[in-house]
């Protein structure tokens, strides 16, 4: 079964994501503690760090976010190869049009760029780019020059856009409703920019409960469970934006609670954990780290019956799997190693890695594979939206802070 959960209790929202009856994205946050990510402000140039080639901007919230020159790059200069450095974009004391693209953390601020992009259902406007791009999943060659067709079509002011994953075989009607609805959003914002005061929030992104079932829901998707009546009616005001079919997928019930659910509990729980077991093929580690994540894979017990390089692919496509269920599942993000186990023949490391980007491509938040570095370690990127599953669940140890053992009594 394939459905979204909201399970709003206590003043703690959680909501899921079910595919074939397994865990796929999970999301937990207070209610009163609401997301950065997506907003867009007008913010002012506290100040410009020449050796950082970046410079901190005041949006109004408790940590001063901080803006890199490539996010500061006016449109003209985008495309430029010219190098341009911080000074001679910003200055103390300006005031910018900002959007946050990552929230802060402990010790960082959100990050914010002048780049700003408005999402709808089916497109993304990306006013500081003309072009028209095509998300990579749509693959049928008949539906990408449909799809750019009617992108040339409705483009005005060279505001460019990209079309998602879902507006495969959407009408052309509806595209160019949701298109106007989004140039129409910007040109609000825009005018925004020489009224004060500053900072000002002057856009600001739906909230997670509504972002999820925006960009999830679907013909595939069988239902909607909602515990929370307010937040079921206001799920009901977006049937417009969202689909026609919304209400009748839409389900209310007051009794549905995630730990009453022992199959999703026993999935949380693992992808809490450091060690995920593959079934009888051994295990993976996965160790969060401040500047990357680890992850490797062990055969553990798992012997095969063949000979030990088929054991060892064999292991490794098991673990090409889980590794993509985790990283969505924990929603790990920055730069991401897989120590695979060695092989030894071109067409298994092949086989393995065309496993991993299958997986990864159900995944809404795309992967980028790099390749395998010299010491035959897998490398990939992940986009950061939102901090990792496991920042919401689990506190650094008070007696090792977080480096997993402690002194012994002989130090």
């Amino acid at each position: 079964m394939n459905y979204i959960f909201i399970d709003s209790q206590d003043g703690i929202e959680r909501v899921g994501v079910v595919e074939d009856g397994q865990l796929v994205e999970f999301y937990m946050d207070e209610e009163d503690e609401e997301g950065l990510a997506g907003n867009i402000y007008r913010a002012k140039v506290i100040n410009v760090l020449k050796g950082m080639e970046a410079a901190f901007v005041d949006i109004g919230e408790e940590k001063n976010a901080y803006l890199y020159v490539k996010d500061a790059l006016p449109k003209e200069l985008m495309y430029g190869k010219e190098k341009v450095n911080i000074q001679d974009i910003v200055k103390g004391g300006d005031d910018l049009i900002v959007q946050v693209l990552k929230e802060p953390t402990d010790t960082k601020g959100p990050k914010v760029t002048t780049h700003i992009t408005i999402p709808g259902r089916f497109l993304v406007l990306t006013p500081f780019s003309n072009r028209i791009n095509i998300s990579r999943k749509i693959e049928d060659p008949l539906e990408i020059d449909r799809l750019r067709g009617i992108g040339l079509d409705m483009r005005k002011n060279d505001l460019g856009f990209i079309f998602r994953t879902r507006s495969q075989g959407v009408d052309k009607e509806q595209l160019i409703r949701e298109y106007e609805v989004l140039v129409a959003i910007y040109k609000k914002i825009q005018r925004e920019r020489n009224f004060l005061p500053s900072p000002k929030l002057v856009y600001k992104e739906m909230d997670l409960i509504h972002q999820t079932v925006r960009d999830v829901f679907g013909p595939h998707m069988e239902r909607i469970i909602v515990n929370d009546r307010k937040k079921y009616e206001s799920l009901l005001n977006l049937q417009d934006t969202i689909s026609p079919r919304l209400e009748e997928k839409l389900y209310y019930d007051k009794r549905f609670s995630v730990s009453s659910h022992a199959d999703i509990m026993r999935q949380i729980q693992s992808a809490l954990a450091r060690r995920v077991g593959l079934g009888d093929r051994g295990y993976i580690i996965i160790d969060e780290l401040e500047a990357l994540t680890a992850i490797d894979v062990n055969t553990g017990t798992f012997t095969g019956n063949r000979s030990l390089e088929d054991t060892v692919v064999r292991t490794n496509l098991r673990a090409a799997e889980e590794i993509a269920k985790q990283i969505r599942l924990r929603d790990l993000s920055g730069i991401i190693i897989i120590d695979f186990i060695d092989m030894k023949e071109d067409k298994d490391v092949d086989l393995v890695l065309n496993r991993l980007e299958d997986c990864l491509s159900k995944d809404r938040n795309r992967a980028n594979i790099i390749g395998i570095t010299k010491l035959g370690l897998v490398e990939l990127t992940r986009k950061k939206v939102r901090n990792s599953l496991s920042s919401s669940y689990m506190n650094p140890c008070p007696h090792c802070r977080g480096r997993g053992r402690i002194l012994n009594k002989s130090y």
